[in-house]
């Protein structure tokens, strides 16, 4: 097997007195798909933001390449500008730059890239996206579903090692999921490594290579979503599934 593209080691997270994450550990190799579910507040989000680095782990190590980047003393920028790209629920596009200048901002300013090259990255990516007619646009003249699939056109054009997704779908119409999850599907085709917290079991069960439950900040079950989602070992797995997807979870 390949080495992992990026790992966690006994990853601890506290906020005063509430453990968030308690002795997290998870491997991702490259053109993985893991799938992190579990209730609200399980722990998830903050998982990926400190996989982002956007938050400093209280024990524990992140590596990325087999580097360890959770270090303080390591530039947290440069650690996700080498490879990690993160899409968050609410889309935090630029409302006064067009779709293109949201695409091309961080290539050109962050990454040195130039404004041709990262236009023409950009473009393609919307073309793929069936977001071409939209590079003229501002953000506030499009739909959810489309702010959501440029964002992960945005994080696309770093063209990152691992993408990081954060409940991506939530904030969206029921009506809008289904275009945001095939672009995401598309990508997972493409081999694109990724890890995404996610609700939506039945997509998790489609494309993941790794299911992780998460409870109480823990890696309380992790394996194939053949397994996980259809043959739960644990218990709280099973009640968690039995409330989200019925069919999936074993009585």
């Amino acid at each position: 097997m390949t080495a992992p593209v990026l790992s966690a080691r006994g990853l601890r997270k506290a906020y005063g007195d509430r453990v968030v994450l308690d002795g997290i550990d998870l491997d991702v190799h490259p053109h993985d798909v893991v799938c992190l579910i579990g209730a609200s507040g399980s722990g998830k989000s903050t998982l990926l933001r400190c996989l982002d680095l956007l938050e400093e782990v209280d024990d524990g190590e992140i590596l990325l390449d087999g580097r360890e980047v959770s270090d303080p003393r390591v530039d947290a920028r440069e650690a996700r500008q080498s490879g990690l790209g993160m899409v968050f629920q609410a889309y935090n596009l630029f409302p006064h730059l067009s779709v293109l200048a949201n695409c091309t901002l961080a290539p050109v300013r962050v990454h040195g890239v130039t404004r041709a090259e990262a236009e023409a990255r950009a473009h393609a990516l919307l073309e793929r996206f069936g977001l071409a007619e939209k590079a003229a646009a501002h953000p506030d003249a499009l739909s959810g579903g489309q702010q959501q699939r440029v964002a992960l056109v945005r994080a696309l054009c770093t063209q990152p090692r691992v993408l990081l997704l954060d409940e991506i779908t939530a904030a969206l119409d029921p009506e809008l999921v289904g275009e945001v999850l095939a672009v995401v599907r598309a990508e997972a085709e493409r081999g694109m490594t990724m890890v995404l917290a996610t609700h939506e079991m039945a997509f998790a069960r489609e494309v993941a290579t790794t299911v992780c439950f998460l409870d109480g900040g823990r890696i309380l079950e992790q394996g194939p979503p053949s397994q996980v989602l259809v043959d739960p070992r644990e218990p709280r797995t099973r009640a968690f599934l039995r409330r989200v997807l019925p069919d999936a979870a074993a009585p």
